[in-house]
């Protein structure tokens, strides 16, 4: 049965739990951030970067992460993806790469463990973002996602698909996990997803 109807927790307690999460969270948060940024500036770059993603309603917003890649990054995937058809088509399919030049090896490690994502919780505090929805979608991936679903949510920096099999599914498949969520969306999904994402984190299935 389909509970994707206004709730109070959707209109409303599911933005109070975000912020108070954030807001309890923010000095432990801090203090693991600082010894990872200054590992990621030892190349003399920001160990911050912003990029365009949509949010609910289409609207764009400004996503941070920490820079898991080196300089120039986006230059050297065209240039990689032009060299090596296997990877131009695993591109094409899943909108990244299991083997990506790009990614620095402390880059490895804080997406492994997906302390990459940690800058999110102030799109979270911002109301850009969720703590738990679907994936942030890129702009120029607008066109080939196939469903609707995520335009009626925020998007989170944890959600079924960052919790199950977003190594293997193909960049559409995500349509099917985001209209699932919206379907299910409640405290009682978010607690269980919050939950599944510690597990996630300390096997180091991230990516």
């Amino acid at each position: 049965m389909s509970r994707s109807g206004p709730t109070p927790y959707r209109s409303a307690l599911k933005r109070l739990f975000d912020v108070i999460a954030v807001l309890l969270s923010a000095l432990p948060v801090l203090l693991l951030l600082l010894p990872i940024c200054l590992l990621i500036m030892s190349d003399g770059k920001s160990p911050f970067y912003r990029q365009k993603r949509i949010g609910r309603d289409g609207a764009i917003f400004g996503i941070w992460k920490l820079r898991s890649m080196v300089p120039d990054a986006d230059s050297l995937l065209e240039a990689h993806l032009a060299a090596d058809p296997d990877a131009r088509a695993e591109w094409d399919r899943c909108q990244k790469l299991r083997r990506d030049p790009r990614i620095t090896p402390v880059g490895h490690l804080i997406r492994k463990t997906s302390l990459d994502e940690l800058p999110q919780l102030w799109n979270v505090l911002c109301g850009d973002m969720s703590l738990v929805g679907p994936r942030p979608m890129m702009v120029e991936q607008r066109s080939i996602y196939p469903g609707t679903a995520y335009y009626a949510m925020r998007p989170g920096i944890t959600g079924y698909w960052q919790t199950s099999v977003r190594n293997e599914a193909s960049f559409v498949e995500r349509a099917t996990f985001d209209a699932a969520y919206l379907r299910d969306l409640s405290f009682a999904t978010d607690v269980k997803i919050l939950a599944r994402t510690v597990r996630v984190v300390i096997a180091g299935t991230g990516c």
